[in-house]
Order: C-alpha cells, then sequence, then structure tokens
C-alpha cells in the first residue's frame, strides 16, 4: 500500500506563496528542478519537440522551462499552475521576455485541466507531479487533451528502492508532498491508462550529485543570504532538507525518473 501524508494542494500553495517558492529558485535556479536547462533540452530532444507543436506544460510554476521550450522550440506552450505567485511572476518574466505570443498561463488543477480533449502534441512536466494528489487522475487528464498519438514526456522525483516508512516519513514532510510515486508505478499507470510505454528512465545518479550541489548552496553559498533574509528557523529547515535528500538519494531510495508515453 502506498504511504501517504494529508498534504493538499492548499498546503503546495502556501509552501510556493510563501518564503518556500523563493528559497528553492535560490537553490536550484529559476527552472526548479534538478539539472536545470540541460535537463529541459534532454527531455525536449528525446520527446522530439519540434517548432509550431503545442505543449501542456503541467505545474508549470515560474515558467522557466516554458520560456525555454518556445524560444529555442518554437513551441507554443499553455502552462497550468495551482499557485498565484508562481503564475504572476510567469506572466511578468514571460512578458519581460517578449514571449507573451507563444505562451499562456492558467490558474487550475492538474487534475481537471481546463482545456478540451485533444488538443495538445505533448504533455509536459519537470519534477512536480510529486505534489499531486491522484497521480492516476493527472495521467487520465493528460491523456483526454493530448492528440491522438501525442506524446507525455515527464520527469518526477521517485521511490527508486526499498525505503521505511520511517526514513520516507520525513523526506515527504519536509516538502508537503503527500506522497511519490515509484519507478515501476509510474510506468504502470501510464500503460493501464492507455499510453504506449516509449522510455523509462532511472536517473537517480544525477539527481544525487544535483543534492551535493543543493547542499554545498545551502551551508556555504546562499548560508548568509538565508539567515539574513528569512532567519535561522529557515536556514535550519532548509539545512535538513538537503541532508536527508542527498542521503536518500546516494543510497538510491529516492531519485529522479524520467518517461515518455505516447497516446
Amino acid at each position: 500500500m502506498t504511504y501517504m501524508k494529508d498534504f493538499t494542494i492548499k498546503d503546495v500553495q502556501d509552501v510556493y506563496d510563501g518564503p518556500g517558492g523563493l528559497l528553492w529558485e535560490a537553490v536550484m535556479g529559476e527552472q526548479i528542478h534538478s539539472g536545470g536547462p540541460e535537463a529541459t533540452d534532454a527531455l525536449a530532444q528525446k520527446v522530439g519537440l519540434k517548432k509550431g507543436m503545442i505543449v501542456c506544460d503541467i505545474c508549470s510554476a515560474l515558467g522557466a522551462p516554458a520560456r525555454h521550450l518556445a524560444s529555442k522550440y518554437g513551441v507554443t506552450v499553455k502552462g497550468v499552475d495551482a499557485t498565484k505567485t508562481m503564475l504572476e511572476k510567469a506572466r511578468q518574466r514571460t512578458k519581460e521576455a517578449k514571449l507573451e505570443d507563444f505562451i499562456e498561463y492558467y490558474e487550475g488543477n492538474a487534475m481537471d485541466l481546463p482545456f478540451k480533449k485533444d488538443t495538445f502534441d505533448v504533455v509536459w512536466g519537470q519534477e512536480a507531479w510529486c505534489y499531486v494528489t491522484d497521480k492516476n487522475r493527472l495521467i487520465q487528464e493528460a491523456r483526454r487533451v493530448l492528440k491522438p498519438g501525442g506524446k507525455i514526456a515527464f520527469t518526477d522525483w521517485i521511490i527508486t528502492g526499498d525505503i521505511p516508512e520511517k526514513e520516507l516519513d520525513p523526506l515527504l514532510e519536509t516538502m508537503a508532498f503527500p506522497y511519490m510515486e515509484s519507478f515501476q508505478g509510474y510506468q504502470g499507470l501510464l500503460k493501464q491508462n492507455g499510453f504506449k510505454l516509449i522510455e523509462a528512465l532511472d536517473q537517480t545518479e544525477e539527481y544525487a550529485k544535483c543534492f551535493d550541489e543543493y547542499y554545498e548552496k545551502v551551508h556555504v553559498d546562499l548560508k548568509p543570504t538565508i539567515l539574513d533574509n528569512f532567519g535561522k528557523d529557515l536556514f535550519d529547515f532548509a539545512s535538513n532538507l538537503v541532508t536527508i535528500w542527498q542521503k536518500a538519494a546516494h543510497e538510491h531510495k529516492v531519485g529522479r525518473g524520467l518517461f515518455i508515453g505516447q497516446k
């Protein structure tokens, strides 16, 4: 049975409307996912993004991946996010980048997308679906809005090995994740919802190296800034977070998975 925490979309909004969003951008960069633009390019190339395609970015956050995809690959992106602060910043930064003609943002829920069926060439996600309380419903919605032959392409934080609840619980608690899907679990969800599984990659080794960088940033590069701007409590929280996730990643208990399926 999947181990669940009682976190809802409101808890996620509280994180990203508050100092948590600022902290994560400082640590991970504007794209707010491990690997940065290079990881975005890797996923784009694997799914075969081409000029003129229409992409749905579920949980689009600050919109940095959307802007990267629109400017580099010539696609149109419709981003969906549930956090007002993220949406406001995404719209402002997209305007500053003069990409408003290629990107639109919608306030919405990943489990009830505000689009008609058969709309998109690609449904896209990068390390944010771990916040979604019903990932089966999310995959169903992704398939609904995809055109026939369209593809789903996403990365996410996943369970990659045996991890007892007493170790998993504090990991979920620090991130406000309701639960994490497993590497095998996501493959099963794609298949049972009618997707042809094209690729599934366990990228935990790369993910662990990213957490080595985050550990260094929090404890060295960003420590004075975090203490000055947010105080000792948030520094202690961030320190504990990167420490326990780094350890679990190097033990191959949690990591990052990449998945591509076709409708």
